[in-house]
C-alpha cells in the first residue's frame, strides 16, 4: 500500500506511529462486532495525535468474500448505532476482495486485497484532509489501476516474495 503509494494517505500516519493493528481472536461474527464496537469507541475517545487510525485484523472470521462483503453492512450500522457517522467509516480489504463487476483475478482488486480479512476504522475528519490535499480521488484510483496493470500478477507475486 505505501511502497506502491496505492494510498497517498496511508504512509504519513503508519510512519507516525499512529496506527493501532489489533489482531481479533473471534471465532463468530457476532464476536467480531463486539470487538468491531470497541475499536471504533476507543478511535472516537483518542487523540488523533496519539492514533489515527485502526486495523482490525480478523484472521479466523469472515474468510469468505461473500459473507464479510454482507457483514460490512452491519459495520456501517454499528457506526450510526454509535453515534458516529461523520466521525468514524469502516474501509474493507479481504485476500479475496472482488470489486462489483469485474472478475476475481482482475489485478485492479489487488487494491483492496490484504493477506487476511481487516476492517480499517478511519476517522472521516483525516479522510477530508487527505482528499483535499490529494485533489481528484478519481485520479488516485485510476492511477493505481495504472499502477497495478504495468505490475501485473508476476511482479505482485514478486513484491510478496522479496
Amino acid at each position: 500500500m505505501i511502497g506502491l503509494n496505492l494510498c497517498p494517505f496511508a504512509e504519513n500516519p503508519y510512519r507516525g506511529d499512529r496506527v493501532r493493528f489489533f489482531v481479533s481472536e473471534q471465532r463468530s461474527a457476532a464476536g467480531l462486532l463486539e470487538e468491531l464496537r470497541l475499536e471504533l469507541t476507543r478511535l472516537a475517545s483518542v487523540d488523533p495525535e496519539d492514533c489515527e487510525t485502526t486495523l482490525l485484523i480478523h484472521p479466523w472470521v469472515l474468510a469468505d468474500f461473500v459473507e464479510y462483503n454482507d457483514f460490512l453492512e452491519v459495520c456501517d450500522a454499528a457506526v450510526a448505532e454509535l453515534d458516529l457517522e461523520g466521525v468514524l467509516q469502516v474501509a474493507s480489504f479481504h485476500p479475496q476482495y472482488q470489486f462489483a463487476g469485474s472478475n476475481p483475478s482482475d489485478i485492479e482488486n489487488y487494491t483492496n486485497r490484504s493477506p487476511f480479512p481487516l476492517l480499517h476504522i478511519l476517522r472521516e475528519a483525516s479522510v477530508e484532509r487527505a482528499v483535499a490535499a490529494a485533489g481528484d480521488t478519481e485520479e488516485i484510483y485510476r492511477r493505481n489501476i495504472r499502477t497495478l496493470r504495468a505490475l501485473g500478477h508476476a511482479g505482485w507475486q514478486r513484491l510478496w516474495r522479496d
